[in-house]
């Protein structure tokens, strides 16, 4: 089936809701935004909802309010903290399944609250391959639904399908939760968290790269950014060891094989 079977069956689901009222679980990336604006086109009565949380990077949450801005949908920030979940916290390979139950949770509780009883989360067909215990939870719910997976809409189809609809995001770099970047077996806590969040932002604001990954395996970070970024990198690794360290990194290394996304689970499963 081409995509554009696909997106006319996609959107034949969609419509099916026209009644319920849908929430969309709206993180500002490629997928939850293509997903949202698909839904804020079929449906009166859809609210993407963003969740703000010590694992949200703090660069998407103005992110997702630019976007929702652009496709004009009714956007609502909620808080949640998965810092409170021990399981989470022990961060087993597990930890995808308890972030994504946890909001998955308070998403099904926000809808309710204003009545409406759907909500729709944005994983893609691209994704379903190997340990994916976050989708594992998506399953676990009634009313949760998974539209791009369900019509095996891949991640270059939905760049596709937001480019032409003309929408600004449709080549967005692929953003994760900032969990991610903390090795499996580390306890999770938020300064670890931060540490993270900006070396992030000063890799991305002194390189210009399109991409970047800061790993923290207890207080060494380990910096991944694209290939072609790596050797303008290495020009100005002094000053970026320096602000890292003053982050609280111990030491500061640079990944020679670049980014490469589920890197870091690669390691362990």
């Amino acid at each position: 089936m081409d995509k554009t079977d696909k997106l006319e069956k996609l959107v034949e689901f969609i419509r099916s809701f026209k009644d319920e009222g849908v929430v969309v679980a709206f993180s500002g990336g490629v997928d939850s935004s293509t997903l949202a604006a698909l839904s804020h086109k079929v449906l009166d009565r859809v609210i993407a909802v963003t969740a703000i949380s010590p694992t949200t990077p703090k660069r998407e949450v103005y992110e997702a309010e630019r976007i929702a801005k652009e496709i004009g949908v009714n956007h609502i920030f909620i808080e949640i903290n998965e810092l409170e979940d021990q399981n989470f916290v022990e961060n087993t390979s597990e930890r995808c399944f308890f972030c994504k139950k946890n909001l998955l949770r308070a998403l099904l509780s926000f809808a309710n609250e204003k009545g409406y009883s759907v909500v729709f989360e944005g994983t893609n067909a691209s994704e379903l391959e190997g340990h994916r215990p976050g989708y594992k939870a998506v399953k676990s719910f009634k009313n949760v639904y998974s539209p791009w997976a369900e019509f095996e809409i891949t991640k270059d189809e939905i760049r596709e399908i937001a480019r032409e609809m003309g929408y600004s995001f449709y080549n967005k770099p692929s953003v994760a939760c900032l969990a991610s970047r903390i090795p499996f077996g580390i306890p999770i806590n938020e300064t670890r968290l931060k540490m993270v969040d900006e070396a992030e932002d000063v890799v991305l604001d002194m390189m210009g790269v399109k991409q970047v990954r800061v790993r923290n395996f207890d207080g060494i970070a380990v910096i991944e950014v694209e290939k072609e970024a790596i050797k303008r990198f290495l020009k100005d690794s002094n000053v970026i060891v320096e602000k890292l360290k003053e982050l609280g990194f111990k030491r500061v290394l640079l990944d020679l094989e670049g980014y490469a996304t589920g890197k870091l689970s690669s390691l362990y499963l």
